[in-house]
């Protein structure tokens, strides 16, 4: 990696999703709801597991992380992404990339890692019952958070560090709709393979470590739901983790599919798309997923509706 020149380079410009002008009204409107209704989802479920409790459990304290990471690494994209689709110059200070794709990164990484938290969860739930409570204490529950949170801070700082230390100096147009680490490289007029090197090394080890731990996982309990004599009793079982495992494949598939491929067969226009689907669209269907069929969410607010219906 070279040290990069930033006076050559002060703002970056974001091409966007599309450059067709009859295109940005109903585009800002679709996105603009689908940023509402990921607000309302997921600060609705943190607001419900907080305030029901009889959602205070493992399970849905590590859901509740899950939105708030959700929350979190969709606000770092949609706001920007939103005011662009009118504005004149589609313009990024160095600094406020820098800290987008910071943030961007740390939350993706710890939502990655939360699924895996949350698969050790249903191993142990479903594997391990009677020991569940025992081991799946308040205080381990904390501390594997804090552990993932830690993780992800540092894996985004290395990354960020990394990528801003490259000079950017043919060009300052970014063809994407927020600062990611692949269009970054692509831009630089640095040698970037120290970069990739990093980049595959650590978003690669992140992202197969968590999806080994969630495999591991389930090959666990899907031979113990199959030694569950009582159909009913497999059903119930399954139920408990088909929402995860969901969202799980749904997540992964597409970081596997971003990141671990080499720059040069990028296609800018096809990851604008798939970028769409895991920076807006999952943080949107995640809370829906969770709840949907959850008989014990759609209990809690329930009751919460009908005492504000009471109260009002």
């Amino acid at each position: 990696m070279e040290e990069g020149n930033h006076s050559e380079v002060t703002e970056f410009i974001l091409s966007g999703l599309t450059d067709r002008p009859e295109l940005q009204v109903p585009l800002f409107l679709v996105f603009l709801l689908i940023y509402g209704i990921t607000l309302v989802g997921n600060g609705g479920m943190i607001l419900l597991i907080r305030i029901d409790p009889r959602l205070h459990t493992p399970m849905y304290f590590f859901l509740s992380c899950l939105s708030f990471c959700d929350l979190c690494y969709s606000s770092t994209i949609s706001p920007k992404m939103l005011l662009n689709f009118f504005a004149e110059r589609k313009s990024i200070s160095y600094t406020a990339c820098s800290v987008q794709m910071y943030l961007f990164v740390s939350f993706a990484d710890i939502e990655c890692l939360v699924l895996a938290v949350m698969a050790y969860d249903r191993y142990m739930a479903i594997c391990n019952p009677l020991l569940y409570t025992v081991t799946m204490s308040r205080q381990l529950c904390n501390r594997l958070v804090a552990g993932v949170c830690a993780v992800g801070l540092v894996d985004s700082m290395i990354h960020t560090f990394c990528i801003f230390r490259l000079s950017f100096c043919s060009s300052n147009i970014i063809s994407h709709f927020f600062c990611d680490i692949p269009q970054l490289l692509a831009l630089s007029c640095s040698d970037t393979h120290i970069n990739e090197i990093v980049m595959f090394a650590f978003i690669g080890c992140i992202l197969v470590s968590s999806f080994v731990t969630v495999l591991l996982s389930y090959f666990y309990i899907i031979s113990t739901i199959l030694q569950i004599r009582s159909a009913e009793g497999q059903r119930k079982a399954f139920s408990t983790c088909t929402f995860h495992l969901t969202a799980v494949v749904i997540f992964y598939g597409i970081q596997l599919f971003i990141y671990l491929r080499p720059i040069s067969r990028y296609s800018m226009d096809m990851d604008k798309i798939v970028s769409v689907f895991y920076t807006l669209v999952i943080p949107m269907l995640n809370p829906l997923i969770y709840s949907l069929r959850n008989m014990e969410v759609k209990d809690a607010l329930r009751k919460v509706m009908n005492k504000l219906l009471t109260n009002s």
